[in-house]
């Protein structure tokens, strides 16, 4: 397909640039066959079924925006996937002024050597510190807000919180698995009431999520690829659920991408832990899941392709319209949608 058929116009003052408070007030939009429903987050339990199970992931976003110095030259660094203890593959702002064997200082004891430049453009880091990196990435880093986020404010103390769900457990990401920020305590406590489920499984999200679609034919676009783990408690539980007529909800395109990545071709989801650079377009056909809970996404971006293979062109851009013309908060830190094809 025509990547242009993925566009549309979006005023800047719908980009959100924190989130709602409470969490679980942020408005939500119900897509179904019939129709559109405007909705809060709190209304959630009411809008499944018992037996119904929200797939939720758990990776934590670490202090993943590095900024050093090589003589005169300011070096920022996004990381975007871990290669090993001490190595990562990232994004750099002025990376023409980087060689392979070049080193540069990021502060609080952490340096980091060039590798190798690959021909994406991302830079293969291995990092050099005393301890273990993480500890030095917390020291060293800072949160790492999208980038329509960050060019409008720098993060701040809040963001350290706000951009955490509260299911992150796992450290990796780069990015927050941005569905579940709108879950709160209380929220959890109405969908244990109601009778619906919930497993985790795990994807660490990269830098790559944000970049955007350079060709004009969906089919020459190369997905990033991200390393996840559903375990295999998690998937037989998930294949009982569905069984006994449950309906898979993820929340959030991470949570579905690892799922769809896991499931064989009769629709049962098996253990899986490795890289998916799976790319769900128009045509696409979902074998694990039933519906998705998930904010509202960039023009011509890979999400925006994958909520359309969900539940039509034409049904979302309709949706998105109308959340434009209703004032709903777009992006990370905006309001949230229910997919329920």
């Amino acid at each position: 397909m025509r990547v242009d058929d993925f566009d549309f116009e979006l005023p800047q003052d719908l980009i959100a640039l924190r989130p709602a408070s409470p969490r679980d007030a942020a408005r939500m939009l119900v897509v179904r066959p019939g129709g559109l429903d405007d909705r809060v987050v709190r209304d959630l339990p009411g809008l499944l079924a018992p037996g119904d199970v929200l797939v939720f992931n758990d990776t934590r976003v670490i202090p993943a925006q590095l900024f050093g110095q090589k003589g005169d030259a300011k070096i920022g660094v996004t990381l975007h996937k871990r290669e090993g203890p001490y190595e990562w593959r990232a994004f750099v702002r002025n990376a023409k002024r980087l060689k392979a064997g070049d080193r540069v200082d990021f502060g609080a004891g952490l340096e980091g050597v060039v590798t190798e430049k690959s021909a994406d453009g991302s830079i293969l880091w291995r990092f050099e510190c005393e301890g273990a990196l993480e500890a030095a990435l917390h020291a060293a880093g800072t949160m790492p807000l999208p980038p329509y986020i960050a060019g409008k404010r720098p993060a701040d103390a809040r963001d350290a919180e706000d951009y955490q769900t509260m299911f992150a457990a796992r450290e990796g990401a780069v990015a927050a698995p941005t569905a579940a920020l709108h879950f709160s305590p209380d929220l959890i406590a109405a969908l244990d009431a109601r009778g619906v489920g919930r497993e985790t499984l795990t994807l660490h999200v990269g830098a790559g999520t944000f970049l955007p679609v350079k060709v004009d034919d969906t089919r020459d676009h190369k997905m990033h690829a991200e390393w996840g783990e559903v375990s295999a408690g998690a998937a037989a539980r998930l294949n009982a659920a569905r069984a006994a007529g449950g309906r898979i909800i993820a929340v959030g395109t991470t949570s579905l991408r690892l799922l769809e990545s896991a499931a064989r071709e009769d629709g049962q989801i098996a253990a899986f832990s490795g890289d998916t650079d799976i790319f769900i377009t128009p045509g696409y056909r979902f074998r694990a899941v039933q519906g998705l809970m998930t904010n509202f996404h960039l023009p011509r971006s890979t999400l925006f392709m994958l909520v359309s293979a969900l539940v039509g062109l034409q049904t979302m851009r309709g949706a998105y319209a109308h959340a434009i013309e209703n004032g709903y908060r777009f992006y990370s830190y905006g309001d949230s949608s229910l997919l329920l094809p």
